[in-house]
C-alpha cells in the first residue's frame, strides 16, 4: 500500500531527477535505514534472500536501503551508482506463489547489480523470469502475497516496471509519472515480455492483439482514464503535474506528506513507515538521498545521506532475527503515538524549523560544490547527517 514518484530533470527545478517514496506498511512493522558496502564474490557463492537462495554474482554494489527489519530485501533504496528503485504491491488475474523471490527481494537485487536504472530493470526481469516473484510478504503471515510493479531512476532517466507474475511490463518516463497500488501501464507500453499478448489470449484476458490493454487486461476490470484526486495514485498525479519545472527536493517531501484529499501520508493499521527522497543529479555531482528513518513522515525529519556511507548513522543490511528496543524506529512511534495533541502539535512546529534548517544547509553545500574539494563536500554532508540525527533523537527524549 505504497506510493512512488519520480519528477525528470525537464519538470524539476534545477533539471535533475528526483525520486520519492512512502512505504506503507502494517503499523507496527519497523523499517530501518541500512547499509550494504560494495563486495566481491568468489565463483559459486550462493546468496540467501528472504525466502530462496539464488547464485551470487562477482561484485555488489553498496546500497542505501529503507528496509523492514525481518526481511533480505527492501521497500525502497539507492545504490552508489545513483539508481534509485521503489515498488508497490498490486493485483493481477495471474496466481500468487507462495514460494520465490519477494517483490523487496527483487528490489535490492536490482540494486546490488545495475549501474543504471535500465541495468537495474533488465537485473529485475531476468530474476523474475528465472525464479519467479512469491512467499508471505509480512512477517509471519505466509497469506499476504502480491505481485509488484517498480520505479526505477538513475540521473538521466526512468522507467515504470510492472508484474503480473512472471509476466512484465515496461514504459519509459517521459516528464513526471506515479504509480500506487494497481498496474497502470496502458496499450502494450514500451516493452514488454516476449509472449505477454498472446498468453492474455489465451487465458482468456483479451480477445485479440488489437484488444491488449496492460492494465484493464491483467486487473479483470474497467480502468478509468481519469484516476480520481481523492485516490492516492490520483492525486500524487496530480501534484505531480501541477507542479511540473517547480519540483524540488522539498516540495518532493511535501507531496509525500499530503493529509488533505487522499492520505499519501498513511495513518491506521497500514502506515507510512518509512519515506525516501533522493535528489539524483548527473554530470559527476554527488547525489543526495532524504531517509525518514522514522514511520509517518509528517511527524519525521528526513535526513540526508551521500555515498561514501562511513560518519553517517546506518545500520547493518538485513534480515534481523529480532526487534531492539534501542532502534530509533521504535522509540519514535513510541512518542508519537503515547504523546498528548499539545505535545504533538508543538513537536511538528519544531520538527518543521529543523528540517528547514538542515535543508538549508545542504542547499549551501551544493551551492559551494564547485568551490570546495570533494572530500570537504562529502565531510560537510555527513556533519548535517549526525546533526539530523541527534536533533530528531533530542526532540522524542525531552
Amino acid at each position: 500500500m505504497c506510493d512512488t514518484l519520480v519528477a525528470l530533470g525537464n519538470s524539476t527545478e534545477d533539471n535533475s531527477v528526483i525520486f520519492g517514496k512512502n512505504s506503507n506498511r502494517p503499523e507496527s512493522e519497523v523499517q530501518l535505514i541500512t547499509y550494504a558496502p560494495r563486495k566481491q564474490y568468489s565463483k559459486g557463492n550462493e546468496l540467501s534472500c528472504t525466502y530462496i537462495s539464488i547464485p551470487q554474482v562477482s561484485e555488489t554494489a553498496a546500497i542505501i536501503l529503507s528496509q523492514p527489519w525481518w526481511m533480505w530485501g527492501a521497500e525502497m533504496g539507492v545504490n552508489e551508482y545513483e539508481v534509485a528503485i521503489g515498488n508497490e504491491a498490486v493485483y493481477t488475474l495471474e496466481p500468487l506463489r507462495t514460494i520465490g523471490l519477494l517483490g523487496m527481494d527483487l528490489l535490492r537485487l536490482g540494486l546490488e547489480r545495475g549501474k543504471t536504472a535500465k541495468e537495474a530493470m533488465q537485473v529485475i526481469i531476468t530474476l523474475l523470469e528465472e525464479y519467479g516473484q512469491g512467499g508471505g510478504c509480512a512477517y509471519n503471515d505466509p497469506s499476504w502475497t502480491y505481485h509488484n510493479s517498480y520505479i526505477i531512476a538513475d540521473p538521466m532517466e526512468a522507467y515504470v516496471l510492472e508484474t503480473a507474475d512472471k509476466w512484465w511490463i515496461a514504459e519509459k518516463v517521459k516528464d513526471v509519472r506515479s504509480i500506487s497500488n494497481s498496474i497502470s501501464i496502458r496499450g502494450k507500453g514500451d516493452i514488454r515480455r516476449n509472449g505477454i499478448i498472446q498468453h492474455a489470449i489465451e487465458r482468456g484476458y483479451c480477445k485479440d492483439d488489437e484488444k491488449f490493454d496492460f492494465a484493464v487486461t491483467f486487473s479483470g476490470g474497467p480502468i478509468s482514464d481519469t484516476l480520481s484526486p481523492y485516490s492516492r495514485g490520483g492525486k500524487s498525479a496530480l501534484l505531480l503535474r501541477n507542479n511540473k519545472g517547480k519540483i524540488t527536493p522539498e516540495l518532493m517531501m511535501e507531496f509525500l506528506r499530503e493529509h488533505d484529499t487522499a492520505g499519501i501520508c498513511m495513518h491506521g493499521g497500514f502506515e507510512s513507515t518509512g519515506s525516501q527522497v533522493s535528489h539524483l543529479r548527473e554530470n559527476d555531482t554527488k547525489s543526495i538521498h532524504w531517509f525518514t528513518g522514522s514511520t509517518l513522515p509528517c511527524s519525521s525529519i528526513y535526513k540526508p545521506y551521500i555515498f561514501p556511507v562511513k560518519g553517517q548513522k546506518v545500520l547493518e543490511s538485513g534480515p534481523y532475527s529480532k526487534i531492539s528496543p534501542e532502534w530509533f524506529w521504535i522509540k519514535h512511534a513510541k512518542f508519537i503515538r503515547h504523546s498528548i495533541q499539545p505535545t504533538i502539535k508543538e513537536y511538528k512546529n519544531k520538527l518543521k524549523a529543523i528540517e528547514s534548517e538542515l535543508i538549508d544547509k545542504v542547499n549551501d553545500v551544493l551551492e559551494q560544490e564547485n568551490k570546495i574539494s570533494d572530500e570537504e563536500y562529502i565531510e560537510k554532508i555527513k556533519a548535517i547527517n549526525q546533526k539530523s540525527w541527534k536533533k530528531s533523537t533530542d526532540m522524542i527524549l525531552k
